[in-house]
Parts: structure tokens; sequence; C-alpha cells
């Protein structure tokens, strides 16, 4: 592709923090750029970036500031806002439109909303209380401020009646209630999957070989749960349910929590054999060839992308109704949807209903991966695509080459 045919796209600002495939929302921003660098001019703000490809992506490196997460964020929204004035005063390089996944600037023309911080501070409340321990409250006390400002600025970003949002879930935009926005008016794009990595055959032939490494016979029954903050996951209902089913059940925990806390409760429980606690791989699918049925009883998500993963692998899945992923999953079909995420005998209940009922499993293990086949980033991106082209119709900006009717328009969300 020439320069010049590179300038005649709209340029547009993605702002971001850091990119990589290794996390949720960065995942996604990631493979939006890759797909929006078709069409657009892509510029790219952000203070590091790993695993994407950057051909047709300019990135302009934001210098980060090693401190604790209030000052390092706050650095980071001042920082990305002078370089991107820099840019466009001095450097002529003023976007036709600026994205933003969150709260990253004030000038943003569409954002994608992943997380509500406001509801997640009233959520930590109890957690964040100064307990008997006074060697905790420096660090309550950085959380407590750091949570603080993320609800300010979103009331800022979210409030304002100028930038366009588009949320992942309905649970999500539900939750933007707060800022006086109505769920009704906001586009849903949910998280996509790559079916080249996560698919049936490809977990399939891992199986015997992941399995074998993990130290897992024939006659186990794997469980598998990914994901930070372990609480909010439901690793406490989860391993409550571990110690309620027969020894076969396993359980994989993949994250980067400290796990002495849950190792005590495992051990307590008398789990603490059965339960594998595992750091995050880059080929995560590695995980996924071993389990039999993915378990996240979260007690709140905006959408978790492992669910949707693992139905890509043909795995039954069951998760929580607090879960926006939950709305892509038929109770019954592709697994179940859990009303109570701390519910562990109705929990326990579904997982032995799949361990003693292969015809079951298997049936819902062949309707989770057609399901998730609907979910691509290529859906995923067309659909944002189709949001920033209506945005630069409006301000009389023409995108060569995307056509309005071959792309499918975000679902808009209903209360």
């Amino acid at each position: 592709m020439s320069w010049s045919s590179f300038q005649r796209r709209p340029r547009i600002a993605v702002v971001s923090p850091f990119l990589d495939k290794q996390h949720g929302t960065e995942r996604c921003v990631a493979e939006q750029v890759e797909r929006l660098a078709r069409d657009y001019e892509v510029h790219l703000y952000s203070q590091r970036v790993a695993d994407i490809d950057r051909s047709g992506v300019v990135w302009h490196r934001v210098p980060a500031l090693p401190a604790p997460q209030l000052l390092a964020f706050g650095w980071w929204v001042l920082a990305n806002h002078g370089l991107r004035w820099w840019d466009a005063r001095v450097r002529g390089l003023a976007p036709v439109l600026v994205y933003s996944p969150g709260i990253n600037c004030f000038d943003a023309d569409v954002v994608s909303v992943h997380v509500v911080f406001g509801e997640y501070r009233e959520r930590m409340r109890p957690a964040l209380r100064f307990g008997r321990d006074p060697r905790q409250w420096p660090l309550l006390l950085h959380r407590r401020a750091y949570y603080r400002l993320l609800a300010g600025l979103e009331r800022v970003v979210y409030g304002r009646s100028r930038a366009l949002l588009t949320v992942v879930s309905r649970k999500a935009a539900m939750h933007l209630q707060r800022y006086g926005r109505s769920p009704s008016q906001l586009p849903v794009i949910p998280h996509g999957v790559d079916a080249k990595v996560f698919n049936p055959e490809t977990n399939a032939s891992r199986r015997d070989s992941a399995r074998r490494t993990l130290g897992f016979n024939n006659q186990d029954f794997c469980l598998l749960l990914i994901g930070n903050d372990w609480h909010n996951k439901g690793l406490p209902c989860l391993l409550e349910a571990l110690s309620r089913l027969p020894r076969p059940v396993r359980l994989m925990a993949v994250g980067t929590d400290p796990v002495v806390t849950y190792r005590a409760l495992a051990s307590r429980l008398g789990v603490e054999d059965r339960v594998l606690f595992l750091q995050p791989r880059c080929d995560v699918g590695f995980y996924h060839a071993a389990a039999d049925l993915y378990v996240g009883p979260s007690l709140q998500d905006a959408f978790a992308l492992p669910p949707l993963e693992a139905m890509a692998c043909g795995i039954p899945v069951i998760v929580s109704s607090q879960a926006g992923v939950s709305e892509i999953v038929t109770d019954g079909a592709e697994g179940f949807i859990l009303d109570d995420p701390r519910d562990s005998t109705r929990l326990v209940e579904r997982i032995e209903l799949l361990r003693s009922n292969p015809g079951l499993h298997r049936r819902m293990a062949k309707a989770a991966a057609e399901t998730a086949r609907k979910y691509t980033w290529d859906r995923n991106a067309q659909q944002l695509g189709k949001l920033f082209q209506e945005f630069l119709e409006r301000k009389g900006v023409a995108v060569a080459g995307l056509k309005p009717s071959a792309v499918e328009a975000p679902v808009i969300s209903t209360q």
C-alpha cells in the first residue's frame, strides 16, 4: 500500500494505555485496530503495544510514569492529551474521529464501555473499609482515591451528550443509567473470538497432550475458570461446590491473583489436592484443551471473554446471570445460566448433570461451538466501523470502500 493511499483514508486516533492480546478489553481493541486499518488511517496513542499487526497503523508512544495506579493513570490522561494536541496543532495530524475504550480522554467521539467503575466502586465498598490492621490502610487509601478518580472521569466522559457510547453487553448499558444514559439508546457490540485459535478440531487434537502435562487421567472431569479478581469471578463458590462433588471432578483456576487465600480455602474445604492454581499462558487454548466444562459464576461482569472462547472450543459453559456473556447463552442449550452466583448447591447440580450425562454434554458442546461461530472479531470490528461511518457521514467525511449494506448494524440495547 502506497503512502499516498494511506493518507487518503480518514485519519482516526485510537487512545488506549496499552494493547495486547492477553487481556480482555485490550484484546478487543487490538483486534479492532488490525481490522479498522483496512479502511482508516489509524493513529494509535498508547504506552506499550504487543501481539498485534501494526502494518497500516502509526503508533505514537505515550511516555509512562512508573508510579502507583492513581498517579500513573492521571499522568496517562494528561500525557495522551498533550501528545495528541501537539500532533494535531504542530504536525498537522488532526484526526476526524477519536476512539477510546473507556475513560482515557475527554474528547473522544466514540467510546466503547467495557466496565463501569462507578458500579464497581459501589460493589467494592465493603472491601475498602479500614480494618484493624493499620499496615493495610495506605493500600486501601490509595484504592479508594483511585476508584474515586475513575468514577469522576466517568461522570465527565459518559455523562456528556456529545460522545457516542457503545457497550459490550446490555448489562453494561444498564450500569450507565447512573450517568443519565438511556440503555435503550446504547448500541451493543459483543466481544468476538478467533476461530483459527479456538475451535473444536484444534481443541480435540491437543486434549491428550494437555491433560497428560497437567496430570489428569481419563476419569477426571476437569472444570476451568480463567480471569483475574477470583473473588468476583466466583472462585469461592466454585471451591465450595467442588467440595461436594465426586473426587474425579478437578478444577483449573487460571489467573494472576495471589493464591494464598484461595489455597487456604481449598484446604479448609478438603479439595486442595483437586485444584490447580495456574498462571496465564500466551497459548491459553492449552487450558481449554484439558477442560470438560467452563464454570464462571461471576458476581458481576460486563462481558467475560474466556467463556466465549471456551464455547468456540466446543466446551459447555456454566455462567452467571450477572455476567454479560450470559446474554449470548441460552440456558439448557450451550450450557446453564446460574441465577444466583453464590448458590453452590445449584452449581453442584448443574456440574453433576453434565458430568453424569455424556449425551447431554455432547449436545451442549456442539451447540456452544455453533453459537460462538456467530461472534467473530470481523463482526465486532464491522459493527464498530458502522458507528464510525455514521459519525463521519454526519461530519461530511466519506469512507472509501465501506458500504453500509455490507455491515451489520450493532444491536440497540433494550431495557
